[in-house]
């Protein structure tokens, strides 16, 4: 038992620490490409805001407990020290938050999927296979509701007041969102346990990200046709005059104009240049590649030299 509970507390003090690190480096690297976000994936922004949490968990899983079950001997006990009494702390709190925010996000989804399908009708909408239901709301609305039951809920005003092509192209970005399963990540990005939002960096990179998936929508439902583009721009702009401002969304729902700069995503509809894209994400898959090729050959090495440094760490620090 005791020894369990010592490499637990070792495990949540090596997640603390790799994970204030990484979100430092992932805060400082958001700032540098602030600039450019115009001209980055989406992708790109979902991974920076995850992957704190993401190699902080890994390293833990699947470097620290195999080396600590293969060579930790289970006799020995070095004691809970100050230092790694408060790193497995911090580690088991940032944890802890995680949980809080991704179940508060989930619950505000589900409170408010509810409240619009009080006055819900079905409603046959053309190009999709999805449950769609006409809301009977005063404020217009299209939004993809659910994850593990996505639906669409648009309300009347908004039927009434776009053209058949703008709302079928309304429907198709939304479209976009459930194939990208987008409100998934949402609540990704809501339950990622990191020091993001105690250094101000989480809620810019999940707006960032918003933006940039609220485009790779736009894109996808014109379909590189420029009547397209020029039918969604129409219906954004008419959606963004009789909807009220909105504040960003936190929850795992997905809304026409909800997310993303207006102005931005009519101009790059409307240049027929269209977005890129596809060059950053073929580097980003190749030094995954890499890095992954890099990590199996150096992983039973690896395992002795994290043995080795916890040791270290462990006698000299306080």
């Amino acid at each position: 038992m005791r020894y369990a509970v010592y490499g637990a507390t070792l495990a949540l003090a090596w997640f603390a620490v790799l994970n204030v690190t990484a979100s430092l480096l992932v805060a400082r690297a958001a700032r540098w490409m602030a600039g450019r976000r115009d001209h980055l994936p989406n992708g790109l922004w979902f991974a920076l805001r995850v992957f704190p949490a993401a190699v902080s968990t890994l390293f833990v899983l699947v470097v620290f407990l195999p080396s600590y079950w293969l060579l930790e001997p289970r006799e020995s006990f070095e004691g809970f020290d100050v230092t790694l009494t408060a790193a497995a702390t911090l580690g088991l709190v940032a944890c802890a938050a995680a949980v809080a925010r991704g179940v508060a996000a989930w619950y505000r989804a589900l409170r408010r999927a509810r409240d619009w399908m009080r006055t819900a009708r079905p409603l046959a909408l053309p190009g999709t296979s999805l449950p769609a239901f006409e809301l009977d709301a005063d404020a217009p609305l299209l939004a993809l509701a659910g994850i593990l039951r996505p639906r669409l809920l648009i309300t009347r005003g908004l039927i009434a007041a776009l053209t058949p092509d703008e709302l079928g192209a309304c429907v198709a970005h939304e479209l976009a969102h459930f194939r990208s399963r987008d409100n998934l990540k949402r609540l990704a990005m809501r339950l990622a346990p990191d020091v993001l939002p105690l250094i101000g960096a989480a809620e810019s990179l999940e707006r960032q990200w918003a933006s940039a998936a609220e485009h790779r929508a736009d894109r996808h439902a014109s379909a590189g046709d420029p009547q397209a583009r020029c039918t969604l721009a129409s219906a954004l702009l008419k959606v963004a005059r009789l909807t009220p401002p909105l504040a960003p969304a936190i929850e795992p729902i997905s809304t026409l104009v909800g997310g993303g700069d207006l102005a931005s995503r009519v101009g790059r509809l409307l240049d027929e240049r269209g977005a890129g894209g596809r060059r950053v994400r073929g580097r980003l898959w190749l030094a995954g590649a890499l890095t992954a090729a890099v990590a199996v050959a150096m992983y039973a090495p690896l395992l002795y030299t994290v043995h080795e440094a916890t040791e270290i760490l462990i006698r000299y620090l306080p």
